[in-house]
């Protein structure tokens, strides 16, 4: 191919035509090779300031002796001596101490919103509100009582768990056992929700207590306000786990129920525990997101 030099450019062409398109022969531009020239200095500085070349079963160290693996090391010890002071605040302290430390409380918060989501979501939802058959854990309603050191408690042993200290929790198949009729269950519903305040009539009223006096009063209390001791629910604040309809009703005093939660000891720390505590209360409290 014969080269021709191009007249508009001045430039030798390669010899290369398309369609009528003739290819120039042009130098590299110089600032591309400067960005060379640059670019290997820099290559060559820092193979001597860094860690950069493999020798048999080491490599060479760099002038400076920088280790990332080292440094990140030294970061990690440093996050874990953080941890470990804070966790040495939540054990020793005080709830009431803690909540009034701006700081610590970030630190509860946030942590204890990570270890609830990981947790305990998927029973009790993402903002503690409870479901069917699960409970709020925002409201005043706790059946083991709601303050730290018994909440701290029910955490730890859990509800019908194998925990040698589980709290037990069961209430009787009346229906389907066999203790009560379905005439009965049937005239039990109303006085049930009656207990929360809807108006009955009196005959319905005096057959309902009888029932509920001779089967339901051992473990609700005959005022039918419910025994902490027990796990024994309030029926009279109109707060239903399963459910306050006719029905709910029927089928949960027909059944029976049975709730169920696991010991968390085994795989919660204390101070895990704690915060989670501090956590649902400040939910309770509708300070916090």
């Amino acid at each position: 191919m014969k080269e021709v030099r191009d007249p508009l450019t001045g430039h030798m062409t390669t010899g290369h035509e398309w369609n009528g398109i003739t290819e120039l022969n042009t130098r590299v531009p110089r600032a591309i090779w400067l960005f060379i020239l640059v670019t290997h200095v820099w290559a060559l500085i820092i193979w001597i300031l860094l860690p950069a070349w493999p020798v048999g079963t080491t490599y060479t160290k760099g002038v400076l002796g920088l280790d990332q693996r080292q440094q990140v090391n030294k970061e990690i010890a440093a996050a874990e001596r953080a941890f470990a002071e804070r966790d040495r605040q939540i054990r020793e302290r005080s709830v009431p101490e803690i909540m009034t430390d701006v700081s610590l409380m970030n630190y509860v918060m946030d942590t204890a919103s990570a270890i609830f989501g990981d947790n305990c979501a998927v029973c009790h939802g993402t903002a503690a509100s409870g479901g069917p058959g699960y409970p709020s854990l925002i409201d005043t309603d706790w059946l083991w009582g709601g303050d730290t050191d018994q909440i701290m408690e029910t955490l730890r042993v859990g509800i019908n768990s194998q925990h040698p200290d589980t709290r037990h929790a069961q209430m009787p198949a009346f229906g389907r056992l066999g203790v009560l009729s379905g005439r009965d269950v049937r005239l039990l519903v109303p006085y049930v929700k009656s207990l929360s305040g809807s108006d009955i009539p009196a005959e319905v009223r005096a057959a309902g207590e009888d029932l509920f006096s001779r089967n339901c009063s051992s473990c609700h209390g005959a005022d039918g306000m419910g025994r902490l001791q027990a796990g024994a629910p309030n029926l009279t604040d109109d707060v239903w786990l399963y459910g306050g309809g006719d029905n709910d009703i029927f089928y949960t005093i027909w059944d029976g129920r049975q709730g169920w939660m696991p010991a968390w000891q085994a795989r919660l720390s204390d101070e895990d525990r704690k915060m989670l505590v501090i956590y649902l209360q400040e939910l309770a409290d509708g300070e916090r997101p």
